[in-house]
Formats: structure tokens, C-alpha cells, sequence
């Protein structure tokens, strides 16, 4: 091993000892390529798309799951009502326009996905381009919801393997890492990259990348 590639385990180290937990962890959804916990990371996703922080989008995707809105069906069946209320309780904002589209999510997921998003990967042929581009007809969900979703469904969809959007890969370049998917694979020894994705995000949003950098030094 070269002094670099030293130096480069140590800073994954220290990222991974901060900020090493995926969002769909934090949320309480227990990943799995099954429909219910699919449709969680789906709902997830499009509030993580909508400008709020991320500590308020996990929360309200937590209240969601937590008042038992766990599948499209659930979710469609709530209604505007139901889903408000969940929202409200989990003090989200936009509850009246995100209810609407959850709503909207929901119905699509039924409609064209028979309530299972597997078959939207398999539509796509597993193609992440492709499976980035259909999660974005989903209401609600835009580019930056696409990345989330796909960054985090990699752990049980092999076939996105290795993903990394852009703002992992410009964390890492803070982080003097390796910035292609390929290259933070290798250095990770997984091309997992859910988790290593979301701790370079997250150290994005807290912007401490130097202090990541002094404690893999110290």
C-alpha cells in the first residue's frame, strides 16, 4: 500500500466513524428488495427533494411509517387527510402540497408498478441512467430525489452498483478521495456505495470536511 492509499483509508475511516449511516437507516426503514420497504425509500426520496433539510425529511418519512402509511396502498387510502395528519405530526412543512403528491406517488406506484417498484428496475433493464430517469416521473421527485433514491437503493439492487451522484463524488473531492464511482468502490472494498454515498453527503451538508481530514490525521 502507498503512503497515499493510507492516507486515503485513514480519511474513510474517520468519515464512515461520522457520518457512516445511510438516510434510509435513519429513517427507520429496514431496506429490503421488497415492495413495502421499495415504496418507504421511494416516499423518502421525494421529501428529501423538496429543498427541506435533511433531518426534516427523514423525520416526516419516519412519521409517515410510524402511522402505519407503509405501502402504496396504505398510502393511497389515507388520503389527503390521512397523509396531512401524518405530516402535521411529524411537523413537516408543505403538508397540504406534499399530501397531494404523496397521493399522486402512490397512485402511480399502483397504477404502473402494481405496487412494486421492482418492476420499474426491471422495466429499466437495471440500467441506473435509466432507473434515474423513471424514478423522476414520480410526483414530487426530481433529480436531486433520483439521486437519493438510487444512492440508497444500490444496497439491494446490484445492478445500480456503483453509484455515486454528484455531490458524493464532490465531497469526496474535498475529502482528497478517489472521485469516480469505481475508484471510491475500490478504496471502500464494496460497491455498496449506499452508505459511503450518504456519509459524503452528509459531510457535505455539515461542511467538516477539514475536520474529517484532522482526525484521520491525528
Amino acid at each position: 500500500m502507498t503512503q497515499q492509499e493510507g492516507a486515503r483509508d485513514e480519511v474513510l475511516r474517520a468519515l464512515l466513524a461520522r457520518h457512516g449511516r445511510s438516510y434510509a437507516d435513519e429513517a427507520g426503514i429496514a431496506l429490503r428488495d421488497t415492495p413495502a420497504p421499495l415504496l418507504q425509500l421511494l416516499v423518502l426520496s421525494s421529501l428529501l427533494s423538496s429543498g427541506v433539510s435533511a433531518e426534516l425529511g427523514v423525520r416526516a418519512a419516519r412519521g409517515l411509517r410510524e402511522a402505519g402509511l407503509t405501502t402504496a396502498e396504505h398510502l393511497r387510502d389515507a388520503g389527503d387527510d390521512g397523509r396531512w395528519k401524518a405530516l402535521s405530526d411529524a411537523r413537516y412543512l408543505r403538508k397540504q402540497q406534499t399530501a397531494r403528491q404523496l397521493g399522486q406517488l402512490a397512485e402511480r406506484v399502483l397504477d404502473e408498478h402494481r405496487g412494486d417498484l421492482r418492476h420499474l428496475r426491471d422495466g429499466a433493464s437495471g440500467d441506473p441512467a435509466d432507473v434515474h430517469e423513471a424514478v423522476q416521473a414520480f410526483a414530487g421527485i426530481g433529480p436531486v430525489g433520483a439521486d437519493v433514491f438510487c444512492r440508497e437503493v444500490q444496497a439491494v439492487w446490484p445492478s445500480l452498483r456503483p453509484f455515486a451522484d454528484d455531490r458524493v463524488t464532490a465531497s469526496a473531492k474535498a475529502l482528497h478521495l478517489p472521485v469516480s464511482p469505481s475508484g471510491l468502490a475500490g478504496l471502500a472494498g464494496t460497491a455498496d456505495l449506499s452508505v459511503v454515498g450518504a456519509a459524503l453527503v452528509r459531510c457535505s451538508i455539515a461542511d467538516d470536511a477539514d475536520e474529517v481530514l484532522a482526525a484521520s490525521a491525528s
